[in-house]
């Protein structure tokens, strides 16, 4: 989502970009209205009421400012969307010492998926804004200088790096989407949603066309557990970059592979 150019405004004049503001010291008679205080702010609102909450307005009644303060510091909604989203991703980090590809991007997985079921207004966040940040920055350069490393060109870094995000961006989004519909409807477990469903999947299995998801149904002994499923399928996704790229992986490294060629076994990082 773009930010829309004030009238009168000419392409290239603009004034600092809103990470070099917020490293340069506020001139003293607004010091005390700061952006690390309007991040904060704006994440305290969004997470007690919902993105849709945070407005000018209503950060100003928060933070005790008349509204057009807060415009001498942020532009609009996506300068306040993109400080709400790197405050909150200072806490991702893997130590130091994880240098393995799997390991870093599995590890920044879990972390991420736990970052947006903690703050669940990061799912609707268009996706530059989340990654245009000081701190999804240093996030996504830390999982590509992972993948780099084992020999891969540029093209297949960024991409296996971006099938990753993926999955976990439209995972998480499917898991808070099902909280709030359940949510809205007053189901608190996951046997209270598919009793008041229970019609509808009873018509739509008598009709015989979906056995396996009847079986599923019938059979399935881990329907709640959303953490094993997420971790299930960023395992198979992992599994999968490993496979097409010829790399291998924490410990993957020690899986048979009876495909694998000599060539592959030879090629980029072993790990683990």
């Amino acid at each position: 989502m773009a930010v829309t150019k004030k009238e009168g405004e000419e392409s290239g004049t603009e004034g600092p970009s809103l990470w070099e503001r917020m490293e340069r010291p506020a001139p003293l008679p607004r010091a005390s209205l700061t952006l690390e205080r309007i991040a904060a702010a704006a994440v305290e609102i969004a997470d007690e009421e919902g993105g849709a909450a945070v407005t000018m307005r209503r950060l100003a009644t928060r933070l005790g400012v008349a509204p057009m303060a807060a415009y001498r510091h942020v532009n609009g909604k996506d300068d306040l969307w993109a400080l709400m989203i790197d405050r909150v991703s200072r806490d991702l980090a893997v130590p130091e010492g994880v240098t393995d590809w799997r390991e870093v991007l599995r590890s920044y997985a879990l972390q991420t998926r736990e970052l947006m079921l903690a703050h669940p207004w990061m799912a609707v966040m268009p996706t530059p804004v989340i990654m245009l940040t000081p701190s999804r920055m240093a996030v996504a350069e830390r999982q590509l200088a992972a993948l780099a490393v084992c020999g891969l060109d540029a093209d297949s870094v960024m991409a296996a790096f971006r099938a990753v995000t993926s999955f976990v961006h439209g995972s998480a989004q499917t898991e808070i989407a099902l909280r709030d519909y359940q949510e809205r409807h007053g189901w608190t477990s996951g046997d209270e949603t598919r009793e008041a469903l229970a019609p509808q999947m009873r018509y739509l299995m008598s009709t015989g066309r979906y056995p396996v998801f009847e079986q599923y149904a019938l059979g399935a002994t881990r329907k709640d557990d959303r953490a094993w499923e997420f971790a299930f399928g960023l395992d198979c996704v992992l599994d999968g970059i490993g496979q097409r790229l010829g790399i291998r992986g924490g410990t993957d490294a020690e899986k048979p592979r009876a495909s694998w060629t000599e060539e592959d076994r030879g090629f980029g990082c072993e790990g683990g």
